[in-house]
């Protein structure tokens, strides 16, 4: 890799923000990666319904936290040089790469960029994989990853009750119930719970609406 060079120094102030809770863990087969749908602007709640996990080459995703105009800019491309990779290589890349390709964007315009990634996904090397790369663009692997505002009231919760190697639906309600706690304490955070789980059988969605989770 010969390095990125993107001009982001041409965004408008007053951009859109993702006061934001995400989080993504690895079970004992794949990863699946939650998200709440809050984005503001202020105090102005924007987009009630925001989709913060994105698909940069299939079962390899992202979560979003930071200016959602950055955000989006830095998983595009990411998604486009993912499709290079596979083209140039004819083999589809791993997590670690895709991984890779954020942390150089982030670090390389970290003056410029507000954008807070968790980027996971499930391929045959690594099998279930987190990246973890904040704000500063410094990249960490990690078994399960929380960002965003809504994290700062959910590091206690989820450091006591994470454990190894959860099967998939329990890794899909310890989500649900972080996530909820999240939305319920910060105020930046809201609307429903998106997931979506990836593992070798491909990739599947997973929404759960307010009156499935306000009692998790």
């Amino acid at each position: 890799m010969n390095g990125i060079n993107v001009d982001i120094n041409h965004l408008k102030k007053g951009e859109v923000n993702l006061g934001t809770s995400i989080m993504a863990v690895k079970f004992d087969g794949g990863v699946v990666l939650g998200a709440d749908s809050r984005t503001t602007t202020g105090a102005y709640i924007a987009n009630r319904v925001t989709d913060k996990l994105t698909q940069v080459h299939g079962t390899v995703w992202c979560c979003r936290s930071g200016s959602a105009a950055d955000t989006q800019a830095v998983a595009d491309i990411v998604k486009y040089h993912l499709e290079l990779y596979e083209a140039q290589h004819g083999a589809p890349p791993t997590t670690k790469i895709a991984a890779s390709l954020f942390q150089e964007l982030c670090y390389n315009n970290k003056d410029a960029l507000t954008a807070g990634i968790i980027c996971a996904g499930y391929d045959e090397k690594e099998k279930g994989a987190i990246y973890s790369i904040p704000i500063g663009g410094s990249i960490h692997k990690q078994e399960y990853a929380i960002a965003g505002s809504g994290s700062t009231f959910i590091y206690g919760y989820c450091n006591k009750n994470f454990k190894s190697n959860m099967t998939r639906d329990e890794t899909v309600d310890f989500i649900k119930t972080s996530l909820s706690q999240a939305i319920k304490w910060d105020g930046s955070s809201g609307g429903v719970i998106r997931m979506v789980v990836l593992t070798a059988s491909g990739v599947e969605r997973l929404v759960f609406y307010p009156e499935d989770y306000v009692n998790a």
